[in-house]
C-alpha cells in the first residue's frame, strides 16, 4: 500500500493559485495513475483531475478545465496539483489518490483509487 501525503493548501483570495503537493511513499508511483479530489462541507467528494501513469493523458472535471492542471515527477515520486483563477466555490479539502492498477489503459474511474492521502485544506476568498 502506498503512503500519500498532501501538502500546500492554504488561504488564497479569489483569482489566486495554489499548487498542491502529494508525495508518495511505500511504492513507486511511476506505474500508476495519479488524481485529485475534493470535497467541500457538506457536500460529496468529487473528481478534480486525474494523470495516467505515462503522463500522456490528462482528465479534466469540467469546473476545472482551463485553471487547474495535474504533473507528476517520477523522479521524486510526486505528483502536483496547480490551482490557477481560483474562485470561492474551489474552497474544499483535497485529496490525492493512487490507481490500484499498475499500466492501465486509459485513465481509472474513480472506484479505480486505491490509496488516498489524508487531505489538505484549500481556502479561496471572495
Amino acid at each position: 500500500q502506498v503512503q500519500l501525503v498532501e501538502s500546500g493548501g492554504g488561504l488564497v483570495q479569489a483569482g489566486g493559485s495554489l499548487r498542491l503537493s502529494c508525495a508518495a511513499s511505500g511504492r513507486m508511483i511511476s506505474a500508476y495513475a495519479m488524481g485529485w479530489f475534493r470535497q467541500a462541507p457538506g457536500k460529496a467528494r468529487e473528481f478534480v483531475i486525474s494523470i495516467s501513469w505515462s503522463g500522456s493523458n490528462i482528465y479534466y472535471a469540467d469546473s476545472v478545465k482551463g485553471r487547474f492542471t495535474i504533473s507528476r515527477d517520477n523522479a521524486k515520486n510526486t505528483v502536483f496539483l496547480q490551482m490557477n483563477s481560483l474562485k470561492p466555490e474551489d474552497t474544499a479539502v483535497y485529496y490525492c489518490a493512487a490507481d490500484r492498477m499498475m499500466f492501465r489503459r486509459g485513465l481509472p474511474l474513480a472506484p479505480d483509487f486505491g490509496s488516498w492521502g489524508q487531505g489538505t485544506q484549500v481556502t479561496v476568498s471572495s
